[in-house]
């Protein structure tokens, strides 16, 4: 009998690069992140690319048989898709659109190793929940202290009075993707997002456009 876990996230966006890295643990991690979701009966929401850690973590997925939804712009195609893809693949027309639909359609954000692309829309999802636009839990698969600095870096700012102690409670961070979805299954937003609610609920419109500014 298949062994799972159950959950309480239906499906999880990742964010991670479309280049595998140097170190071979990365690629493990991905491996392993995605036999995680499998196992927990969880969906995967990514960028949509056939290479690097993004298909690694998509082949994972798809492989034990749960759902993949890949969102990628049609700029991308050419550069993030070489080969098989796997599962369902959307195709969005900008980069903000394909931020806004992973976000939709996900009950929590995991971030593997990555570059710029990674790291920005990490950093879009936590200034979210800050501002309580939403309350979805954000961890880093920190392999092999990938994210170390970058943790030291929002300490820093912690100390220097840039981000609220609060703020800093939104991440959570693990080596493991088994003890860091244990963080995340036991995660307890600190901050209110109700007064932000309606908020993100227009953002995700197709036909959102933002309140025109006023001047004085």
């Amino acid at each position: 009998m298949e062994h799972t876990i159950s959950s309480k996230f239906n499906r999880v966006c990742v964010f991670c690069g479309s280049s595998s890295g140097k170190k071979s643990s990365y690629q493990e991690a991905a491996v392993e992140l995605g036999k995680e979701l499998v196992e927990r009966r969880i969906d995967l929401v990514y960028g949509g690319g056939s290479v690097g850690l993004m298909g690694l973590v998509s082949q994972a997925v798809h492989d034990g048989g749960r759902h993949v939804l890949g969102v990628i712009p049609k700029s991308l195609h050419s550069k993030e898709i070489t080969g098989e893809t796997f599962g369902e693949v959307r195709t969005v027309s900008n980069m903000h659109q394909r931020k806004a639909e992973m976000a939709r359609q996900a009950d929590a954000f995991i971030a593997l190793p990555g570059g710029y692309g990674t790291l920005e829309e990490l950093l879009e999802v936590i200034t979210y929940a800050q501002l309580g636009i939403h309350c979805k839990p954000v961890g880093l698969l920190n392999v092999d202290g990938y994210y170390n600095c970058l943790l030291s870096f929002i300490d820093q700012a912690v100390d220097e009075g840039f981000v609220s102690p609060t703020a800093r409670g939104i991440i959570v961070s693990a080596p493991t993707a088994k003890e860091l979805f244990r963080k995340l299954e036991e995660y307890i937003p600190e901050i209110d997002e109700l007064s932000s609610k309606l908020i993100w609920e227009e953002m995700e419109r197709p036909n959102y456009v933002p309140e025109p500014a006023v001047t004085t």
